[in-house]
Parts: C-alpha cells; structure tokens; sequence
C-alpha cells in the first residue's frame, strides 16, 4: 500500500484551511494510507478527519536535540513514506527534508532541491488558500476543494448542552477572545453588541475557550460550557452548527465559524494581517477591518449582524465583502485533549 505523509503543525485556523487540501490529496491517492503529522493540541481533530488514516504528533523538540531528532528520523524512515506533503512549509519543515527524509522521497513543498517545488508561496501576497490550491497543482493534484475547506463534520452533539442552558437554536454566537498572544486582535464592542441584539430579540450566546471565561462572563450573554468545563472543538463547531450568526474576530473559532457555512462577521486588526490573506471571506462570512480594532465603532459591527440575520426571516444570503471603515471595499474571496487553544 502506498503510504503518504502530510505535514500541517497548526496554528488553528491554518489547519483548519488545509481540510480541503486533505480532500483532494485523498482523492488523488484514494488507496494510499495518509498520514499527518501535527501538534498535540490538533491530534484529536485529524483522527476525526475523514481524510486521514493515521495521525503523528511532532513534539516539537529542539533541533538540538539530537536523540531526539534520530527517533523521529527513524520512524519518518520506518512510515515507508513515497510523498511528503508539506503544507507547514517553515524552516523547521525544511530540515526535516534536508535532515531526517533526505532527497528519495518525493517532496511538495517549498523546501530547497524538494522533488515537486511550489514556487507562488509569498504569504503576505498570495492568499492562504490560493497557496494551498497552488501547492497542490504544483505537484500534480487536482485542485477541486482546497479553496474550500467544509468543515461541518467536526460538529458534535450539544443537545445536552444546550438544555442545561436553556437554549433552543437558533441563536447568535459571540466569538470574543483570540490568541492571548495577540491583544490587539480583540474588538472592546462586544459587550454593547450583545446588548443590542438582545434587544432585538436574538438569544445571544458565547463559547469560552481556556483563556476566555472570564472575558465571556463578563458579557450579557450565556456562556455555554459542559459542567464548568470548556467545551473541545467538536462542542464549539455543535454550537456554531445551531448559530443564526457568529461574530467574531480573527481567530480560529471564527474561521471554523466560516469554513461549517455559518452566517457571520469576522472583525480584523488590518495592521495584523488583512482579511484577504486568510483565507476567511467566504460567501457566508462578512469581513469588517479597521486599522486599530479599538477604532471601530459599534455602527457598522451591529448593521452587518442585523443584514446578516435578515435573511433568516426573508430571502438569499448577503454576498461577502470586506469592508473597510471609510465603506470602500478590500478583496473579495477568489474562489467559490478535552480542552481546545484560544
């Protein structure tokens, strides 16, 4: 049986882009038995993925490390792998090539004197999910859902949940923290959010990651959790699939938001990182961007929420834009363990 190793280490959100690589490297290899290799926080995720066969955790142990690095160059040897797909594409990935695989196996990537090089990879001009579709047709994959990566299987039962709550679907989901490593990338609004749409009638909801119960529960909103715990990704993906809407900003939670196919409003620090390079913009997701996120008003986040529900009572869904404060537009999208990570 052909084997074939595919390396994506994380972050959240960038692993959650790369699941509709996965589909098209198993379409192109439908006998082979796929491996990926990740980081811990995302094993449970890709053994649940119907892509993959097989799921290794990098440990992520320094390169100086050298008992270490022999153990996994023996068993990268021992996996009988015939291609590499390295989809993490980093320096780290790189030495892997050089060091631990060597220059038999075949290799996609962007790692110098790789066997399949991807050569349009700039991260800050080429869009996450145009790189991953371009790395794909590089090696000779048929790109048919890279750039749509359809993340609704990973939504798990929270009836029980939702009971204990109180709550029926549908509903809105508030979606405030983000990486702690990251401040910036948190909108200050969302407490007078909650207010209106309450107001409005909406039963509002959040989902508190490890680092964000104790920014939940300071909103005016119910915070779902299963017996004080926070709830894994599979939970957070069960609520998100019963959301009327989700707001947002640049996190993963967010982009799982967008890539099930949940109405939404993503919010976004432009210095971070623009919209358009993430691959979040889809034709359910809406993008607001400021310069400072603390900049932006409450006006436009609550007008793309209410326009974004409309269509819940009325008709068709609102097409995505990216919307800057000053109403000009950015880009477009291109192309139709028991706790998780902020």
């Amino acid at each position: 049986m052909t084997a074939i190793l595919i390396i994506k280490l994380g972050a959240f959100g960038d692993l959650l882009q790369a699941e509709g690589a996965l589909r098209d490297i198993r379409a192109h290899h439908p006998g082979a038995r796929i491996t990926v290799l990740t980081r811990a926080p995302f094993r449970r995720i890709l053994e649940r993925c119907p892509s993959v066969d097989a799921v290794w955790v990098d440990e992520a142990a320094p390169r100086w490390r050298l008992d270490r690095m022999a153990a996994l160059r023996r068993r990268l040897a021992a996996g009988g792998f015939s291609r590499v797909y390295d989809l993490q594409n980093s320096a780290r990935t790189a030495f892997y090539f050089r060091w631990l695989l060597g220059r038999g196996v075949e290799w996609s990537g962007t790692a110098p004197g790789c066997s399949h090089p991807h050569r349009h990879h700039a991260p800050k001009t080429v869009p996450s999910l145009d790189r991953l579709a371009g790395q794909l047709a590089d090696a000779g994959v048929p790109v048919v859902h890279a750039r749509a990566p359809d993340l609704r299987w990973m939504a798990a039962d929270v009836g029980g949940v939702l009971a204990a709550a109180g709550v029926e679907a549908p509903y809105v989901v508030l979606l405030p923290g983000s990486s702690a490593r990251h401040p910036n990338k948190r909108w200050p609004g969302y407490r007078a959010l909650a207010e209106a749409l309450a107001a409005d009638g909406h039963r509002v909801v959040t989902v508190p990651g490890p680092d964000e119960v104790e920014l939940c529960r300071d909103l005016p909103a119910t915070a779902l959790m299963r017996e004080g715990r926070v709830l894994d990704f599979f939970g957070l993906a069960g609520v998100l699939a019963g959301a009327a809407l989700a707001v947002g900003n640049d996190s993963g939670p967010t982009h799982l938001a967008a890539h099930m196919g949940v109405p939404g409003v993503a919010l976004f620090a432009r210095s971070h990182l623009p919209a358009a390079m993430t691959g979040i913009e889809r034709a359910n997701m809406r993008v607001l961007e400021a310069d400072r996120l603390a900049d932006l008003p409450l006006a436009p986040v609550l007008a793309a929420a209410r326009a974004a529900l409309a269509p819940r009572l009325q008709a068709p869904t609102i097409s995505s834009t990216s919307e800057r404060l000053d109403g000009s537009k950015g880009l477009a999208n291109r192309t139709p363990s028991s706790e998780r990570p902020s």
